[in-house]
């Protein structure tokens, strides 16, 4: 039996998942409770999941159309605890940049893989303890915290492992950073029940959607797929579920929901092409309606 074990960084684009190594799978079927809305989704993610930042369109367009149906639980991974299980073709941080360069143009999301040369970050758990220290303040506000924390670290080269990065993300978010430091210790314990309770489902990577209705029938979409599979799941377990097209009235429509999207996003929603949609956010930001954020591998529009 091989010892080689794989670094979950380096994902895999063909099955559009980051692989925790060694794996372990259950075949017990875990509860999971509905609450407020007909679909519960428990999302199993990291911010520092390539993968991850590769389905922020799709997820963002299911808010959007089914948004009405379903709530989603946010779980932490827990993707890179340390650097002392690394083979597998990778020993080190610098080799992961050549890698996330390469999964930001299969995703056409935008990603610099440089900060893996220069400023590398030593573990992703600093980053997803925050996230559930964000949680104890405003569920809401701290989905907002990852998406920054990961603008922070897919475009701007920021260690999100870092805790003067991860205050600057939170406060952007709005929240309270004195107290997100203050709840960094029980937010430890909280994360480790996400890790817990991912074993529990058997979570072997990340992006992992379990989706639930209220007979506990459930479906599991693994990895980064197209929209069609995420709707799908969700229409088959509550296929009273209708699509609610969003309405957009104008070219800045959108931002006002979500106040930076790639082209990518904006293509996704629409459901135009990648060009069309760079086309549309580049004469926006001429006219002087957007700002916009580019790296070597894409941009990303923001809202003035």
């Amino acid at each position: 039996m091989s010892e080689e074990k794989t670094n979950p960084l380096l994902c895999d684009p063909v099955s559009g998942m980051c692989e925790m190594p060694l794996g372990e799978s259950s075949n017990a079927k875990t509860a999971i409770p509905t609450e407020n809305k007909p679909i519960k989704i428990i999302y199993y993610t990291d911010p520092i999941c390539s993968s991850c930042w590769g389905i922020e369109p799709q997820l963002r367009k299911l808010k959007l159309e089914y948004g009405d149906y379903f709530e989603i639980d946010y779980r932490m991974g827990g993707l890179l605890p340390d650097w002392s299980y690394n083979s597998g073709g990778i020993s080190k941080p610098s080799d992961v940049a050549h890698h996330w360069d390469e999964a930001s143009l299969y995703y056409e999301m935008p990603i610099d893989g440089n900060v893996w040369l220069e400023d590398p970050l030593d573990s992703s758990y600093p980053s997803c303890i925050a996230v559930k220290a964000a949680q104890m303040q405003s569920k809401e506000k701290a989905v907002n915290f990852m998406r920054i924390l990961r603008e922070k670290l897919y475009l701007d080269k920021k260690n999100i492992a870092k805790w003067e990065n991860i205050a600057e993300a939170a406060k952007i978010a709005g929240l309270d950073v004195p107290k997100l430091k203050a709840d960094y210790d029980d937010a430890e314990e909280l994360f480790q029940d996400d890790l817990n309770l991912g074993k529990t489902l058997g979570v072997r990577g990340f992006p992992t959607l379990f989706l639930a209705n209220d007979d506990n029938n459930q479906l599991t979409v693994y990895g980064s797929k197209p929209y069609d599979a995420y709707e799908n799941a969700l229409v088959a377990l509550f296929p009273d579920a209708k699509a609610k097209k969003f309405e957009n009235k104008n070219s800045l429509s959108i931002f006002e929901i979500y106040p930076t999207l790639a082209p990518k996003e904006y293509a996704v929603i629409l459901d135009i092409s990648v060009n069309e949609a760079t086309s549309i956010l580049e004469k926006l930001y001429q006219q002087g309606l957007l700002n916009k954020k580019t790296i070597k591998n894409g941009s990303l529009y923001i809202k003035k």
